[in-house]
């Protein structure tokens, strides 16, 4: 099924089938927009994906699978995923399809485990069959372990080689980001099996796991592929201040947390750097935080406004962010959704040229964005 027909699915089957409990008109400084309410009703949903037959999955954080489909949400959730735990921040995250999923039907996802060491993030593969997920094996495990709750990340992208790139958080322990030894606070570049890339920047560096794409990054929340460059953008919480969006370059160190445009969540300066020799900084920051969370271009001409804009979702300042960006420089930044009143967990971009959200909260939502005319 091609990219044309899928959006005709998938469209179709939105507007036919969509309960559509609140359709709501906002303005932006370029165009103006409804949001049209596809499912409600979910409990914390983290990511979402599209299918070629025109569903959509949903991960929940508490360890559910959900299946959209012909704009209904699936009573009965997908089985067969693996052990998982949702603690803290933990449980099930990302949801990743492979490069030739209409042909294999095998997807990715991410997760955190507990075993007697501790939690940490996993990521597996699996054959989805529709209701189930079988010949589910696990591909990568950010060691060691620890007992925190806190930043497991989670996000994954594929490039276009079929790589696959995975996000671990420092964990809640900030001086892991700098330990190359250690999983946490990178992101990691690894192969359908879960084998290093063989040109991952620091093979046969005895210092550094060979999964190390980049190092020094605090827990990230959104990453994408640039639709014209093909390079891994994300985005990454800061502490109280310093959220930042990167474009991740091999063997790249983010700085992580030897420089910071935040603070201490108890106040206390973390560093007094923002910049120092040998630190990428990042394309742009927050002060004060917004918790960004979810990342997508926008490339169709649903919006021809809004053409190669970049939007990111807000969590603890509850809106939808859209940002132009012209040689690596933000030049517009607008604030969308700020009367909606909902944690923007995830932004994804729809094969029918629609911008989709899904609210992070006990009833969370799945949004459609679409022009108001």
């Amino acid at each position: 099924m091609n990219r044309s027909t899928i959006a005709i699915a998938v469209g179709l089957s939105v507007l036919a089938a969509s309960p559509a409990w609140s359709d709501q008109t906002f303005s932006s400084d370029k165009t103006d927009f409804r949001i049209e309410t596809v499912v409600q009703g979910l409990q914390h949903p983290w990511s979402l994906v599209f299918l070629p037959d025109g569903a959509m999955l949903v991960t929940e954080r508490e360890g559910r699978l959900r299946r959209i489909k012909n704009g209904n949400l699936v009573r009965e959730p997908i089985t067969g995923l693996p052990e998982l735990v949702a603690s803290g921040q933990g449980g099930l995250l990302d949801v990743v399809l492979h490069p030739e999923f209409a042909n294999n039907q095998t997807l990715f996802i991410s997760y955190a485990h507990r075993d007697g060491d501790g939690m940490t993030t996993r990521v597996a593969s699996a054959t989805y069959t529709g209701k189930s997920l079988e010949n589910v094996e696990v591909i990568f495990e950010a060691l060691p372990r620890s007992n925190n709750g806190r930043h497991f990340a989670g996000r994954m992208v594929f490039d276009g080689s079929g790589h696959l790139y995975v996000s671990v958080g420092d964990r809640g322990d900030m001086e892991r980001a700098q330990d190359t030894a250690d999983d946490a606070g990178g992101v990691h570049r690894i192969m359908l099996d879960g084998q290093p890339v063989p040109d991952n920047p620091f093979v046969g560096n005895p210092s550094v796991n060979d999964t190390f794409y980049s190092y020094g990054n605090r827990n990230i929340q959104g990453m994408t592929l640039h639709p014209d460059t093909g390079e891994v953008w994300s985005h990454e919480h800061g502490p109280r201040g310093g959220d930042e969006i990167n474009i991740i370059r091999a063997g790249h160190d983010y700085g992580w947390p030897k420089v910071t445009y935040g603070i201490d969540y108890s106040g206390i300066p973390i560093t007094s750097k923002t910049t120092m020799d040998g630190v990428t900084d990042p394309l742009h920051y927050w002060d004060p935080s917004i918790a960004p969370s979810g990342m997508a271009f926008y490339t169709d001409n649903l919006f021809p406004d809004w053409q190669g804009d970049l939007f990111v979702g807000a969590l603890r300042s509850q809106k939808l962010v859209r940002l132009t960006i012209r040689d690596e420089k933000v030049v517009e930044e607008e604030d969308l959704l700020t009367s909606l009143g909902e944690r923007i967990r995830d932004v994804r971009m729809g094969p029918d040229g629609a911008l989709w959200l899904l609210t992070d909260s006990r009833q969370g939502k799945v949004y459609r964005m679409v022009p108001a005319d």
